[in-house]
């Protein structure tokens, strides 16, 4: 009996605890989900900085300088697969940890880059960053625009690359 009402006491000060944690600077408001979501979109931020770009650039001057499709043209095209955000971030993080050729969706990609090595990825992190990419404006380079637009017109953009993307392809 001592024992219950030990814990019923402590278990009532680790809530009452956690409530008053919840509460804003000024004591009479909850975190709201803004501060909740800035949290998380600071948090996806700084894990595609430190896990993405330095294959999928922004900083490049053009597409020639390139390693891997910058990640705005990987948004592009998992959005057009999985516009649901949920199939979009399973998709993306069951790729990033076990990138497949077979499985690909970018063959263009996979064509003049070859397939993304696997990594040591946390696959939380990587759900992190798939939400982020998926919820947010995805920084892009410079010449970025003018590229897509030169590949995606009348019709093109199906996944073959014309020129260069296509030299390791056979039909």
């Amino acid at each position: 009996m001592i024992k219950k009402i030990i814990f019923l006491s402590f278990l009532s000060i680790v809530l009452l605890s956690n409530c008053s944690n919840k509460t804003s600077n000024s004591g009479n408001s909850t975190i709201s989900n803004f501060d909740v979501s800035k949290k998380q979109k600071d948090e996806g931020l700084k894990l595609i900085k430190q896990n993405c770009y330095a294959c999928h650039s922004v900083v490049t001057k053009s597409h020639d300088e390139i390693i891997a499709p910058p990640m705005v043209a990987v948004k592009r095209r998992y959005k057009m697969s999985y516009p649901n955000e949920e199939e979009f971030i399973l998709a993306f993080t069951n790729w990033v940890m076990d990138p497949k050729e077979e499985e690909a969706l970018m063959r263009g990609a996979v064509s003049q880059f070859n397939v993304m090595l696997k990594q040591p990825f946390i696959k939380e992190e990587i759900h992190i960053i798939s939400q982020y990419i998926y919820n947010n404006d995805i920084e892009k380079p410079e010449w970025f625009q003018k590229h897509f637009n030169k590949e995606h017109s009348k019709g093109k953009g199906n996944g073959l690359r014309r020129g260069a993307g296509n030299r390791n392809r056979q039909f």
